[in-house]
């Protein structure tokens, strides 16, 4: 199930296509039975999340808040929470000529695959996570952006 909430007024984010996307996206790592959390705010409310959860007193385009189940109670799987900064994606989109879905539908794979573990802090750790980017770009026929 997709959890789904936009506080941004007027934001232009097509709510069906992404919670179709997330759809496609769960059912691509094989959790399509999975529930999953999608935020959309403005700069100020994801600023204060990353300085209240990262130490950084600025926004970001993207935040993961992965929910550590207990495997021993029954239900269903819960991955936590992804927070996309709209104003951001606006901008990252007008930056790279691309339309504010693609934009999102790139954030959301992102948080997506921090709510699964991965990271990018480390080269190897990047360079496998940039792989699965691009493996869940091509699940949703998504162009990937980054290709050089």
């Amino acid at each position: 199930m997709i959890h789904y909430r936009n506080t941004v007024p007027k934001s232009g984010i097509d709510a069906r296509a992404v919670k179709r996307v997330a759809s496609q996206l769960l059912a691509a790592i094989e959790k399509s039975e999975a529930s999953l959390s999608l935020s959309f705010v403005n700069d100020a409310a994801i600023a204060r999340l990353n300085a209240r959860h990262r130490g950084k007193n600025k926004p970001t385009d993207v935040l993961s808040f992965p929910l550590d189940p207990d495997p021993t109670m029954p239900g269903e799987e819960l991955l936590g929470d992804i927070v996309i900064a709209v104003p951001t994606a606006m901008r990252q989109a007008a930056q790279y000529d691309a339309p504010l879905q693609r934009e999102i539908e790139r954030l959301l794979i992102h948080g997506l695959l921090h709510l699964l573990g991965h990271d990018h802090e480390e080269p190897e750790e990047r360079d496998a996570m940039i792989a699965q980017e691009r493996r869940l770009a091509a699940a949703i026929g998504m162009p990937w952006p980054y290709d050089t």
